[in-house]
C-alpha cells in the first residue's frame, strides 16, 4: 500500500521551493495593493516583455551553478551577440534571419571557447568568465565602433515585441491565449498525474489525493487569471512562446535524461561522479556550450526589444540571472536547483523591479533591495543546511 505525505510533511519536504513561492505570491499581493496598477492587462505585459531575456539567461546560468562553476561573461555575450546581429541586419543588409543565426553561432562559439578553458584546461570558471567578460565586452565596442546601431526590420523587431492576437477572435479579449494557456495547464496535470501514477506505482509515498488536487487548481487558477490579464491587452506574447519551449525542453533535459542526472552528480560530488564512469570535461564542455547559446537567445531577444544594438547592452545581466538561481533554490556549492525555482527566482527580481518602478523608487533603492533579497535567499539555503546536518 502506497504511503501518503501530509500536509505538513509535504512542507517540510519542500521548504525552499515552497516558500519561494509563497514569497512570490506576497510579493505580487503587496504591490498589488499599493498599486492597483501593477496586475494590469498592460503592466504584466510590460513585465513578460522587459524581463524575458534574464529568464532565458537564468535557465543556463542553472545548469553551470548546478555544476558548481558560475558564468560572469552571460551579460558581456548578449552585448556582442546582438552587436554582430545588428552589423550584419542593419549595416549590411542581410535578411533578419541571417543576424540571428549569426548571433547564435557565435554564442556558441564563445561558449565552446570557456568551456575549453573550464573543462580541459582547469581553470576555474569564475577566473574564465571573468575574462569573457572583458574581452567580449571590448570586442562588442569595436564591433559597433563604440557607438549603437538601429533600427532593426520588422520581423527581428517582433521577436521580443511582436503578439499573436485575433487568430480565434474574442468580445474583448483574445480567444487564442486562452486556448494556449489552457492546453498548457492540461498539459502540466497530466504530466503531474503521470509522475503520482509512477511513484504509486514503485510504492513511493506521495501526497494525499486532496493536495495533489488543490496543487493542480491553484495553478491552472493563477496561470489562467494571467492568461486572461495577457488576452484583455494585447494578446500572446512570441518571446512569451520562446520562452515556454525552452522550459519546457531545458526542464525535460534537467530532469529525464543522462547529461541532466550528470550535470547533478558532478555537482553534488565531482570525484564520486568521475569513479562512476561519467565524463566530467564533456559534460562540463557542453554545459559552457548550452550557456553560449542561451545567452545568444538572450543576445537576439534583447536587441529585438531595444530595437537595436548598444554598447553597454547586457550591463549587469549576469548579475540578475545568477541572483535569480540562488533565490530560486539553487546551492551555492552546487548539485541543487531546478528549472522552475530558477523561474521563481527570477519572476521575483522582475515584480520587485517593476513593482518599485511603478512606487517612483529611485535605482539606489532598488539596487539595495535586490541584494538584500538575495542575501536573505543564500542565507536561508545555508541555514537549512545546517539545519539538516544537525537533524542528521
Amino acid at each position: 500500500m502506497t504511503d501518503h505525505i501530509t500536509l505538513k510533511e509535504l512542507i517540510r519536504a519542500n521548504i525552499r521551493q515552497g516558500g519561494i513561492f509563497i514569497a512570490f505570491v506576497a510579493i505580487v499581493i503587496l504591490f498589488a495593493a499599493l498599486n492597483p496598477a501593477f496586475l494590469s492587462p498592460i503592466n504584466l505585459t510590460n513585465i513578460v516583455l522587459q524581463y524575458s531575456y534574464i529568464l532565458i539567461l537564468a535557465i543556463g546560468m542553472l545548469f553551470v551553478i548546478v555544476l558548481g562553476q558560475i558564468d560572469l561573461s552571460v551579460g558581456s555575450i548578449v552585448a556582442v551577440t546582438g552587436a554582430l546581429s545588428a552589423v550584419l541586419v542593419v549595416k549590411m543588409g542581410y535578411p533578419w534571419w541571417m543576424g540571428v543565426i549569426a548571433a547564435l553561432l557565435l554564442g556558441i562559439a564563445i561558449g565552446a571557447f570557456q568551456g575549453f578553458w573550464v573543462a580541459y584546461m582547469g581553470i576555474p570558471g569564475f577566473i574564465v568568465t571573468l575574462a569573457g567578460m572583458l574581452l567580449f565586452r571590448g570586442l562588442t565596442f569595436n564591433v559597433l565602433s563604440n557607438v549603437s546601431v538601429s533600427p532593426f526590420p520588422k520581423e527581428y523587431f517582433n521577436i521580443a515585441n511582436g503578439f499573436l492576437n485575433g487568430l480565434l477572435g474574442g468580445p474583448g479579449f483574445d480567444v487564442f491565449t486562452l486556448v494556449i494557456f489552457a492546453i498548457a495547464v492540461v498539459g502540466f496535470t497530466f504530466q503531474q498525474w503521470r509522475q503520482r501514477m509512477a511513484s504509486i506505482e514503485y510504492n513511493q509515498a506521495v501526497e494525499a489525493l486532496w493536495i495533489f488536487i488543490v496543487k493542480i487548481v491553484a495553478v491552472a487558477v493563477v496561470v489562467m487569471l494571467f492568461a486572461f490579464q495577457l488576452a484583455s491587452a494585447r494578446g500572446l506574447p512570441i518571446v512569451l512562446i520562446l520562452l515556454a519551449l525552452l522550459i519546457l525542453i531545458y526542464g525535460t533535459i534537467s530532469q529525464s535524461t543522462v547529461f541532466g542526472r550528470n550535470v547533478y552528480a558532478i555537482g553534488g560530488n565531482k570525484s564520486a561522479a568521475r569513479l562512476s564512469g561519467i565524463n566530467v570535461r564533456g559534460v562540463s564542455f557542453w554545459v559552457y556550450v548550452n550557456m553560449g547559446f542561451l545567452a545568444a537567445i538572450a543576445g537576439v531577444v534583447y536587441s529585438a526589444r531595444m530595437n537595436g544594438a548598444q554598447p553597454s547592452a547586457g550591463n549587469m545581466f549576469e548579475l540578475d540571472a545568477i541572483a535569480a538561481c540562488f533565490i530560486g533554490g539553487a546551492s551555492t556549492t552546487g548539485g541543487v536547483g531546478r528549472i522552475a525555482g530558477a523561474m521563481i527566482g527570477g519572476l521575483i527580481m522582475a515584480v520587485m523591479s517593476n513593482g518599485m518602478q511603478l512606487m517612483g523608487a529611485s535605482t539606489s533603492t532598488q539596487q539595495i533591495v535586490k541584494g538584500a533579497v538575495l542575501l536573505l535567499a543564500v542565507a536561508f539555503d545555508v541555514y537549512n543546511k545546517r539545519r539538516a546536518g544537525s537533524l542528521a
